[in-house]
């Protein structure tokens, strides 16, 4: 299917692995214009060959820490200097972090909210007046279903990402005069960089514990029966991003292989 992304410019925040590497190929695969973006520059450079392999698109990595506006700043303004403009933004940086009540810190409710509350809005922000230009202009939030119904000790990301999936219905509402979409996808558990880094923990206590041992573990309580990929949340990201979803915004789409306890 061409999603007439062809030529359009895209922003990907926590673009070097996971679900916004995978939005970034996907995108790419498309023909869009994007833009990665992390703290990492040598892990950008690695995820742009490997994007640009397997799409054969353009693609550039723009090193900037999201929650801090002036970094953000600097970012977009890069972005527009090499393609000329921004027609999508997904904010996706920001990694699941859980504690109690009794346990979480004010340096954890910083950490989450700074990178994936502030920085989505800091980004969203810098963004506004070029997606307003574009006149086709869209949004893709990434939070989780935990921000629909939160479970016990899930915080502070069910609470961020709360918020996430409230921003994401007030700035529909608001920006829908400029034909800006604005959507999230509710991302449950999938094949990521920071899930393997757990089992290379638990691996390296443990050699007889595979990465398939891994995937199955977390994958078992899924109605699918499967962890996801990180390309099947991308293509979502990708379809959202595009014109085929004209008439679909304000909303909160779960991709968790139906392990949210709400719709």
């Amino acid at each position: 299917m061409d999603l007439g992304l062809n030529g359009k410019v895209a922003i990907v925040t926590g673009g070097s692995d996971g679900i916004g590497k995978a939005a970034a190929t996907s995108l790419a695969s498309e023909g869009a214009k994007v833009a990665i973006v992390g703290r990492t520059q040598s892990k950008l450079d690695t995820a742009i060959a490997e994007i640009k392999s397997e799409s054969g698109g353009e693609v550039i990595g723009v090193s900037a820490d999201v929650s801090v506006e002036s970094s953000v700043q600097a970012m977009v303004a890069k972005v527009v200097s090499e393609f000329g403009g921004i027609d999508i933004l997904v904010n996706n940086a920001g990694t699941s972090s859980s504690t109690t009540l009794e346990k979480m810190t004010d340096a954890d409710l910083e950490t989450d909210f700074g990178i994936k509350i502030y920085g989505a809005i800091y980004c969203a922000r810098a963004t506004l007046p070029h997606l307003k230009a574009s006149g086709t202009g869209a949004i893709i939030n990434t939070t989780t279903p935990g921000g629909k119904a939160a479970r016990p000790g899930s915080q502070p990301t069910s609470l961020s990402r709360s918020a996430g999936i409230s921003l994401t219905k007030s700035w529909a509402g608001e920006l829908a005069e400029h034909n800006i979409r604005v959507n999230t996808i509710c991302v449950g558990v999938l094949k990521s960089g920071q899930h393997r880094t757990r089992w290379e923990g638990i691996n390296a206590k443990d050699p007889s514990y595979s990465l398939d041992d891994h995937w199955a573990t977390f994958g078992g309580g899924v109605p699918l029966g499967r962890i996801g990929e990180a390309k099947e949340a991308g293509d979502v990201i990708c379809f959202l991003a595009s014109g085929r979803a004209s008439y679909v915004t304000g909303t909160a789409i779960n991709v968790d292989g139906g392990s949210a306890p709400v719709v």
